[in-house]
């Protein structure tokens, strides 16, 4: 399982993670798309949106692997502002994924803004993953 390094481990002041420490045993949890309701709480649509905004801010819009990314994080954007690259594989660490920046910026305006969320108030990884 590849690790990201310098990606932020979760949302601050939250208990919303971003990243996961080691693989799962049994293998790993299946991404799947969640249907994103309206009357979801505004902190899981702020998690929402500062996940996005790390990935961005990270990979761009080039593909990357999924990795130690936080599965539930990540099933909440797939299949809109995530993408599969190929066929999805829900149980493949190394499934590639891509962010759709068009339907990102229409689904989470705020992070395209000239005030978006700034990256050091994020927490970064412990260090004992670095």
């Amino acid at each position: 399982m590849l690790k990201h390094r310098g990606f932020p481990g979760r949302l601050p002041g939250t208990d919303y993670q971003f990243i996961i420490r080691r693989e799962n045993k049994k293998g790993a949890t299946p991404l799947l798309r969640r249907e994103r309701y309206r009357d979801r709480k505004p902190a899981d649509r702020r998690a929402d949106a500062g996940f996005l905004a790390a990935l961005i801010e990270h990979f761009g819009d080039a593909p990357f692997e999924r990795g130690n990314l936080d599965a539930g994080r990540l099933s909440w954007l797939l299949g809109r502002e995530i993408l599969p690259e190929g066929e999805l594989d829900p149980t493949d660490y190394e499934q590639l994924l891509r962010v759709d920046m068009s339907r990102a910026e229409a689904s989470f305006p705020e992070i395209f803004s000239a005030g978006g969320l700034a990256r050091d108030d994020w927490d970064d990884q412990s260090a004992e993953d670095r």
